[in-house]
């Protein structure tokens, strides 16, 4: 046995340390790495083995292509967030902390598909037949039609498929599988890049939908190089905030749909349920505080409604604070300056708190309008009804701009019983749907109007 070094960005390998790879130009990024020497090479390796029958020279214009048919998850959530389902070949890598419901979740969207009378391959590295039969008794789940592999060989894995020929393949984890024709130790950069590799050469070549559940780092990214994540089709995150009931699924690559949707879950004794209307989970509207303010806010398709807080609180140091959850900081430090600069309040000597209720976060301008109201809101402790929206985007002038789909977000505000809706003034809205718009021109109007 020997040692060298490992790249964990981009695989790359080294017979001694170095502070920079010289492949990625990564800093501090090379790992101590043992290797087994002396081992026997096999002539049949496994890009061999998976070779795929597609290296053909064709004209794009003589390739027919049938109707895009879909294998629906059961989920309808995760549908949205994959595209409209499954497509044929598709390989999804699927990645969040430990404890969120990875698992749980596949074994659910397992026995869904089951449901419609498929075939369903579930490989598990991490646990035993028992422990998953007891998790699937917890869950009430029927476990018709779910075929369990409780291997880590990627041959054997291979064989398995080739054998029962399943509609659906899970793999739980990617970091517990290995081949057993590399002579690295299992969950090393080698043998999770040829694994990756090898099951999406197997999804092609066997039109197969599959899922690779992969752990995440502590920076919150899927362990191993990013080369991985170049690999397959889709990137799916599936996370929560600490102690929270509701689990976020998100999408960062996804060559079958957008990369803007999101599908929202709740943990019950059950296991994960889908929240249908998520704009509830993010919404108090009983009581009325300062600093509360409600916004709506796109993701992909979909619009949200979700509530800020804001509290301001007089600095008792040389440096106020400035604390945001859920909303970007540097947004956060810009709204501040556009704030003090054209209106006068000195929010620079008071810590600023800023809270999306629910634990969601966005990045869509939409919100800009209504943090603004909440800070006033806070700053002069007058509260906002909570009948009203705040939406649009504010600039460095102090101006309000005019958020995207404007006009479908005031009609679902109408619909959810909202009565007034903040606006900038330049928007173009329906007639039908003037009645219930504020217009601002500016933060200073916006000030006047309310506070």
């Amino acid at each position: 046995m020997t040692s060298g070094y490992v790249c964990s960005n981009c695989g790359y390998e080294s017979a001694g340390w170095a502070g920079k790879c010289p492949a990625c130009g990564e800093w501090n990024s090379f790992k101590e790495v043992n290797r087994i020497i002396g081992k026997p090479k096999k002539n049949n390796n496994i890009a061999n083995k998976t070779s795929m029958n597609h290296n053909k020279v064709t004209n794009l214009t003589d390739i027919e292509v049938n109707s895009e048919h879909r294998l629906k998850s059961g989920f309808s959530e995760f549908d949205c967030v994959l595209g409209g389902g499954f497509v044929a070949g598709m390989v999804i890598l699927l990645g969040g902390e430990p404890g969120t419901g990875k698992s749980t979740l596949m074994l659910q969207v397992a026995a869904k598909v089951a449901a419609q009378n498929k075939k369903i391959l579930y490989v598990s590295g991490e646990e035993s037949n028992e422990q998953i039969k007891l998790r699937s008794i917890r869950l009430k789940i029927n476990p018709k039609d779910i075929l369990l592999l409780c291997h880590n060989n990627i041959e054997q894995i291979d064989l398995a498929i080739s054998e029962h020929k399943p509609d659906l393949l899970i793999i739980d984890s990617i970091q517990s599988v290995y081949s057993s024709e590399i002579d690295n130790y299992l969950g090393s950069v080698t043998q999770l890049r040829e694994c990756s590799s090898y099951l999406t050469k197997i999804a092609k070549r066997e039109n197969l939908p599959t899922i690779i559940i992969g752990h995440v780092t502590k920076d919150g990214l899927v362990a191993g190089p990013k080369t991985i994540e170049h690999m397959v089709d889709t990137v799916l995150y599936f996370e929560s905030e600490k102690e929270g009931f509701f689990k976020i699924l998100r999408t960062t690559k996804n060559r079958f749909g957008s990369t803007n949707e999101i599908g929202i879950f709740e943990m019950n004794t059950r296991g994960l349920a889908e929240v249908i209307n998520p704009s509830i989970i993010f919404l108090s509207r009983n009581d009325n505080h300062s600093g509360d303010v409600i916004s709506c806010v796109s993701e992909g398709s979909r619009n949200f409604f979700i509530e800020i807080q804001a509290l301001l609180n007089k600095s008792n140091f040389g440096n106020a604070q400035r604390v945001s959850v859920g909303y970007e900081q540097k947004k956060l430090a810009m709204l501040l300056a556009v704030i003090e600069k054209h209106t006068g309040i000195p929010v620079s000597s008071n810590d600023v708190f800023i809270n999306i209720i629910g634990g969601f976060k966005s990045k869509d301008a939409s919100m800009d309008l209504a943090v603004v109201a909440a800070i006033f809101s806070g700053f002069t402790d007058i509260s906002i009804p909570k009948s009203s929206v705040f939406i649009g985007e504010v600039g460095l002038n102090g101006e309000i701009r005019v958020s995207k789909g404007i006009n479908e977000k005031i009609k679902e505000s109408v619909k959810l019983g909202f009565l007034k809706v903040v606006v900038s003034d330049k928007a173009e809205v329906a007639k039908k749907l003037e009645s219930y718009c504020i217009k601002v021109n500016n933060i200073n109007d916006l000030f006047k109007t309310f506070f």
